[in-house]
């Protein structure tokens, strides 16, 4: 029996062919047509029309902080439920990092803690620099509840949407409320360039600045001259040649990750409710990059480690629930903003398999496996 992976790359497009075309250009050098083209077809999908491509998300977060000037010992609030790539940045520019709770509707920044964490801040006189909002797997954030809190005193908000491409917020793109905003195409992405990110915004001086920062920040004159210090970030010709052909696949990609969450919704129904799922926010459509589900302690034993210790043993990857921030040990001493709902959330969190290969089979089998251990 083959292995089932959690979010394994799905080639099924064109990608080959433009990898062909690019290799036969000889643009194998870091930016190329394909690289112009990709950001493009990148804009022209989010309806976000400034886009720099990059070597990954975490990249594209960096230069968001970069282009404000963040420097050690400003202050920047940030989800507490998410990766560590959405804040690692923030931390190696000496960032004071705060951490801001999830909410129990949706799973995301609470407006609510944010508000308290905003209050304390202008008590200190120190006001944040930045709010950086993760869509956590793949649904939006409450934009406008956090933007209007951030823009009354003039704090911009940045939108870690690394997990969220096609995922849509009051029928608009996921990110596009932010000032900018960071999507991922990792290999475990719904699209994936092997590695790989952008930066998009409606701001378009805050692009034009990333793309000089992601380039070494050289000047314009016919020597090299530097008056910034920058970094080595831009996407290379040949993984934005293959970005380009999955975002051609893309929608049929969501659909299909929509199907998956239906079909272990469905499946799992005579669990009861020894399982709960992820919650979907009113305002907009999940992309369910990850299909994420509860257990209820109240009604089973079986921890998230035992049940993925059965899959495993079965053959099939699953993934405990992100564990927040402000239970990393590298961030024991940063403030947290919070009512433990991420805490709950992580100690009882599995994440099941959700590539978009996935055949009914084996969704299937990861069911037969989740039913006999919990029944």
């Amino acid at each position: 029996m083959s292995k089932i992976f959690l979010s394994p790359p799905d080639i099924c497009g064109n990608e080959l062919s433009y990898v062909q075309k690019a290799f036969a250009s000889n643009y194998v050098a870091p930016l190329g047509p394909m690289t112009q083209a990709f950001e493009q077809a990148l804009s022209a999908y989010t309806k976000i029309p400034y886009c720099l491509a990059l070597n990954s998300g975490t990249s594209a977060l960096h230069l968001m902080l970069a282009h404000l000037k963040i420097q050690p010992g400003d202050v920047v609030l940030a989800s507490d439920v998410t990766f560590i790539a959405s804040a690692s940045y923030a931390y190696h520019m000496g960032a004071e990092l705060r951490w801001i709770d999830s909410d129990v509707a949706t799973w995301n920044m609470d407006p609510q803690c944010l508000k308290k964490a905003l209050e304390d801040c202008k008590k200190e006189k120190k006001l944040p620099k930045a709010v950086v909002v993760t869509d956590l797997y793949g649904q939006c954030a409450d934009y406008d509840a956090i933007r209007s809190l951030c823009e009354s005193d003039g704090i911009p908000m940045f939108v870690d949407a690394c997990e969220a491409l096609g995922a849509t917020y009051k029928g608009h793109h996921a990110g596009s409320k932010g000032l900018g905003c960071a999507f991922s195409f990792n290999g475990n992405k719904i699209v994936t360039t092997s590695g790989g990110g952008a930066l998009l915004s409606h701001d378009e001086s805050l692009i034009q600045h990333a793309r000089k920062l992601s380039t070494q920040a050289r000047e314009d004159c016919p020597y090299y001259e530097h008056q910034e210090v920058g970094f080595n970030y831009r996407m290379s010709n040949i993984c934005a040649a293959i970005g380009l052909g999955q975002l051609e696949t893309l929608d049929k990609k969501l659909a299909k990750k929509r199907s998956i969450f239906e079909y272990y919704k469905t499946a799992l129904v005579p669990l009861g409710e020894r399982i709960h799922w992820m919650p979907k926010a009113p305002y907009g459509q999940p992309n369910h990059w990850l299909t994420v589900m509860q257990l209820n302690p109240k009604e089973t034993a079986v921890t998230p480690d035992a049940l993925l210790l059965a899959m495993e043993q079965n053959g099939i990857e699953g993934r405990r629930f992100w564990k927040p921030m402000h239970l990393q040990p590298v961030f024991r001493k940063c403030r947290y903003y919070g009512n433990e709902v991420g805490d709950s959330l992580f100690a009882n969190g599995v994440c099941l398999p959700s590539g978009t290969s996935l055949t009914e089979d084996q969704l299937e089998q990861v069911v037969s496996v989740i039913r006999k251990i919990l029944a």
